[in-house]
């Protein structure tokens, strides 16, 4: 008589399951959030057993209710700003899930991103605590804080649903299409019936390739969007020259480089631009270090942190290395709150830029 782990080793009405370590197996589709794609294919199949199944099915069901959710709050906030004039456009969240799969159900999506215009800021701000939300608090808003950050956040205490408003597409102070012109190319979503803007194609890639890459690739289902968006045909001339002036094209490399090997990813003739020179195969391997391991980025693991932080200054280009040297002189909230000064002598966080990070260095070691 068969024990009850070697029967859950066969389906009573299929072939062997292969030998898997299904608790890792489920805590690998968890971690790089691609349990529900996972489970609209796997869900007929004969070799997974029925707990995992029935796992990756409460999965699928939880998130279902989480994108729905989403989806009626990015209309009620997309309305309450345009209602005042700001154009927002939706970075990732339903939309993507709508326009890469069909299905708002095969995305995962933690949170709203909504781009605005930078003068808007504020303006969008104040809807957003008129809605009821709440600041998530952030950096202090000194100096030109708006050139040293790219969002900020908001949760609503009663939906616990986080908006970020974004004025920029990246963190790093490099160039990247205006507004107004991203706002051109920009489209109308099919999932609602409001006017919901997401991206244009070329643009949205040069985003998610961008967001990937800051983050190491380290959950699957950013390169599964890379895998998704590329088939669905890009003008991709204009995408490479696109990416050549803002600096990302050894981005745009290293992405498809890595979907290529992962999903099989078709990459067209007209893409060669993107995956020229060995940059982006360096980057490629770089970021294996993320992707193998289901690492967290705690604030304890300082070799993580090293690893990382020497990794995200690959990324740059020699020009965007210089700029990222410059900016260090610049003085940040950090700078306040290591010498707290009134604000009529902020001038001279400037020229105690060196000596007070110095102080800082030498604290955080201690």
């Amino acid at each position: 008589m068969r024990s009850d782990a070697e029967a859950r080793e066969r389906r009573s009405d299929g072939p062997p399951v292969p030998h898997i370590d299904w608790n890792q197996f489920l805590a690998l589709v968890r971690h790089h959030r691609v349990y529900p794609q996972l489970y609209a294919r796997l869900k007929a199949s004969q070799l997974i057993p029925a707990d995992v199944l029935q796992a990756l099915h409460g999965d699928f069901m939880r998130n279902t209710f989480q994108m729905l959710r989403l989806s009626g709050e990015m209309e009620r906030v997309c309305a309450e700003l345009q209602e005042r004039g700001i154009r927002p456009i939706v970075l990732k969240g339903p939309v993507l899930a709508k326009e890469l799969y069909g299905d708002l159900s095969l995305r995962t999506s933690k949170d709203l991103d909504v781009l605005v215009p930078m003068e808007d800021v504020e303006a969008a701000e104040e809807r957003l605590l008129g809605l009821g939300y709440r600041s998530d608090g952030g950096a202090p808003r000194v100096f030109n804080w708006k050139w040293k950050v790219h969002h900020i956040s908001f949760t609503h205490p009663e939906t616990r649903v986080q908006v970020e408003l974004h004025w920029r597409l990246n963190s790093d102070m490099g160039k990247e299409p205006p507004f107004e012109e991203l706002w051109r190319r920009s489209r109308r979503s099919p999932l609602s019936k409001r006017d919901v803007h997401l991206l244009g194609g070329e643009d949205l890639f040069m985003y998610l390739v961008s967001h990937g890459a800051r983050h190491g690739w380290f959950r699957l289902r950013w390169l599964a969007d890379i895998d998704r968006l590329a088939r669905l045909g890009l003008d991709w001339g204009m995408l490479a020259a696109m990416m050549r002036r803002y600096g990302c094209l050894q981005l745009g490399g290293q992405a498809l480089t890595l979907a290529a090997a992962m999903f099989g990813t078709p990459v067209p003739p007209e893409a060669a631009p993107l995956l020229a020179g060995g940059h982006r195969r360096e980057l490629a391997e770089r970021s294996l270090y993320f992707i193998q391991d289901m690492v967290s980025f705690a604030p304890a693991d300082k070799e993580l942190d090293r690893v990382y932080k020497r990794y995200l200054y690959a990324l740059k280009t020699r020009r965007q290395k210089s700029v990222y040297l410059i900016s260090q002189l610049y003085p940040s909230f950090r700078d306040t709150e290591a010498l707290p000064l009134p604000k009529p002598l902020y001038f001279l966080y400037f020229p105690l830029r060196p000596f007070v990070w110095l102080w800082r260095q030498v604290k955080q070691g201690a």
